[in-house]
């Protein structure tokens, strides 16, 4: 899932910015092992087989990319297939190339298999027909996740290839589940049930890269930032519910299950959690607020020097929550997303209903979250209940210079001129079943994308060519840096 920030990013940086960020990569060193085109048709094959809950199989994409890799030379007791009895579609893959270090700890290399639903009608070319035309792929999962999904396989067939001996142990984990909430989700079964097969020192996965200043790079436009995701929200629903017994609505009373649902959600409405800030989100204020000239510039690099509860905070803090993106980021968010309520037009509800999604401050428990949400709604005619399925608590992996480091450092090759800035993800990804079990989760810069999403989860999804080959270069010359 390309998560929101990183794809509101664009519009929040400075003109300043704009005028130095012409891209100019180094061209990705040619090799002897079918170099593009070699991953192109891995590429296609994987974006062409379908993997959504409904009719799709993320457990046939799996094996198709283990094939790949056996061709490449992986041998059987490298490669772990797995599915339940109870979702033999939903199943992924991992994939080991041994190192030669007996201490030093794997480095894990994630991507989800599974994509959004897709309906032909709706889309102008078929989405699971991959398709390329004006510089860009298109086709269901080109972006959303497939193509990390696809360059992690690739990387690890050229390092097979061409006799690479890394000195850490590299993991790749190809999972299902990760678009569906109360789907089988198998980088959750991973980390519960065979913790040992994807053990890492870190795990790269989704969630950064770059964003364009509108238009593609092939196209005339310019790459004005690249992220790295430094931890992200915990997700967690909670079902409101009022009881009333009710009557005939030819008498009606105050005493009302729709209206004291409707209290709850306006005093929901008008609430803001608290002010917060981690290392992620104050290294992120600083960096990119320093590229800006406007208020919210100063704003940002003014949270970021002071956060603390002052007459000048409460200022910035201000400024800063006239942007939704970083008042999200600066805490705790919980709306109502669904509503329920009554059972006949001629009578008094007996019931009404809404869901609340939190996006929960890392750090911050559920039931942290219930109690607070219960101080607000103030009513205990309002039950509050955690609605399954229970995510693990958010934890911020640390801004680490050995694992940042390599990324800024290849980064200023590839993107000269653009800044590479840390963000907190307001979404969400399957990294946080990793940290969970101990294994911090960063997402990778790389390639990029246009502010308008290019149609992830919508209509007519998309990915520039030269973003998804430019990254393809990068994270392979990335991988290989840690694995020495």
């Amino acid at each position: 899932m390309r998560k929101l920030l990183t794809a509101t990013i664009t519009a929040t940086l400075s003109a300043t910015l704009l005028a130095s960020s012409a891209l100019a990569a180094p061209a990705a060193k040619s090799d002897p092992y079918g170099g593009e085109e070699a991953f192109r048709s891995l590429y296609k094959e994987l974006v062409e087989t379908n993997t959504t809950l409904s009719s799709g199989s993320c457990t046939l994409a799996a094996e198709r990319m283990a094939a790949r890799l056996k061709a490449a030379g992986f041998a059987d007791d490298q490669l772990t297939l797995f599915a339940t009895p109870e979702k033999p579609r939903e199943g992924g893959l991992v994939a080991v190339l041994p190192g030669t270090s007996k201490t030093e700890k794997a480095i894990l290399l994630l991507a989800h298999l599974d994509v959004v639903e897709a309906k032909r009608e709706d889309w102008v070319r078929d989405p699971f027909t991959l398709i390329e035309e004006n510089g860009y792929f298109y086709a269901r999962g080109t972006e959303d996740d497939k193509a990390m999904a696809a360059t992690w396989v690739d990387t690890l067939i050229r390092f097979k290839q061409e006799g690479f001996k890394p000195k850490r142990t590299l993991k790749l984990a190809l999972t299902c589940g990760e678009e569906t909430t109360y789907a089988f989700n198998g980088a959750e079964w991973l980390a519960n049930n065979k913790r040992d097969l994807i053990d890492a020192a870190y795990a790269l996965n989704e969630g950064g890269g770059g964003r364009t200043d509108g238009k593609g790079v092939s196209e005339g436009g310019k790459l004005v930032v690249e992220s790295i995701q430094v931890g992200e929200k915990g997700v967690q629903n909670f079902r409101l519910e009022t009881r009333n017994p009710g009557g005939h609505s030819s008498i009606p009373v105050r005493d009302n299950a729709i209206y004291e649902l409707a209290a709850a959600l306006v005093k929901l409405q008008a609430y803001d959690f608290k002010l917060e800030l981690s290392d992620t989100t104050r290294a992120f204020f600083a960096k990119a607020g320093a590229g800006r000239t406007d208020d919210l510039g100063k704003a940002m690099q003014a949270i970021a020097a002071n956060p603390a509860d002052s007459p000048e905070s409460r200022t910035a803090e201000a400024v800063l929550n006239t942007d939704r993106t970083f008042h999200s980021m600066l805490r705790t968010t919980c709306v109502a997303t669904l509503i329920d309520g009554g059972h006949a037009n001629n009578a008094l509800p007996q019931r009404a209903g809404a869901n609340v999604n939190c996006r929960i401050f890392p750090g911050h428990s559920v039931e942290e979250t219930q109690q607070e949400l219960q101080a607000v709604v103030a009513d205990t005619g309002v039950t509050i209940t955690p609605v399954p399925p229970l995510r693990p608590l958010a934890k911020t992996p640390p801004l680490d210079p050995a694992i940042i480091g390599p990324m800024e450092k290849l980064a200023a090759r590839y993107f000269p001129g653009v800044p590479l800035v840390p963000t907190m993800s307001t979404g969400a990804t399957d990294g946080i079943f990793l940290a969970a079990v101990g294994i911090p989760t960063y997402g990778v810069p790389g390639a990029w994308g246009n502010p308008d999403g290019n149609g992830a989860h919508g209509l007519n999804e998309r990915m520039e060519v030269k973003a998804i080959m430019t990254g393809r270069a990068y994270l392979y010359e990335l991988v290989k840096t840690y694995a020495k």
